[in-house]
C-alpha cells in the first residue's frame, strides 16, 4: 500500500507562481511513473503532467511552457512548478503514482486563481 501526500495548493493572482509537492509513503519502488492531474466540479479529471523515474516527462498541452515537473529520486518526491498562472488552472490537482504496477492517488490540493 502507499500513500500520497500533497502540498502547495492555495490562492493565487493570474501571472503568479505555485509550487505542489507530493510526497509517497509505504511500500515505493524504485522504478516509478508519478504525476499530476487536475478536476474541476462536473469534469473529468485530466492530465496535468507525468514523470518517470528515470526522469521522461509527458505534459498537457494547456500547460507546456508553464509548468515544469521534476523529482528527486534521493527522497522519492515529485513537484510541480506553475508559472504564468490562469484563472481556467483552477481546479483540484491530485497526486498520482504507479509503483509495482498499481496506482494510487492523493487526497487532492486546491489551487485557486483569481484577483
Amino acid at each position: 500500500q502507499v500513500e500520497l501526500a500533497e502540498s502547495g495548493g492555495g490562492l493565487v493572482q493570474p501571472g503568479g507562481s505555485l509550487r505542489l509537492s507530493c510526497t509517497p509513503s509505504g511500500n515505493i519502488s524504485s522504478r516509478y511513473i508519478m504525476g499530476w492531474y487536475r478536476q474541476v466540479p462536473g469534469k473529468q479529471r485530466d492530465l496535468v503532467a507525468l514523470i518517470s523515474s528515470g526522469g521522461i516527462t509527458q505534459y498537457s498541452e494547456s500547460v507546456k511552457g508553464r509548468f515544469t515537473i521534476s523529482r528527486d529520486n534521493t527522497k522519492i518526491m515529485v513537484y510541480l512548478q506553475m508559472n504564468s498562472l490562469q484563472p481556467e488552472d483552477t481546479a483540484v490537482y491530485y497526486c498520482s503514482g504507479i509503483f509495482s504496477g498499481t496506482e494510487y492517488w492523493g487526497q487532492g490540493t486546491q489551487v485557486t486563481v483569481s484577483s
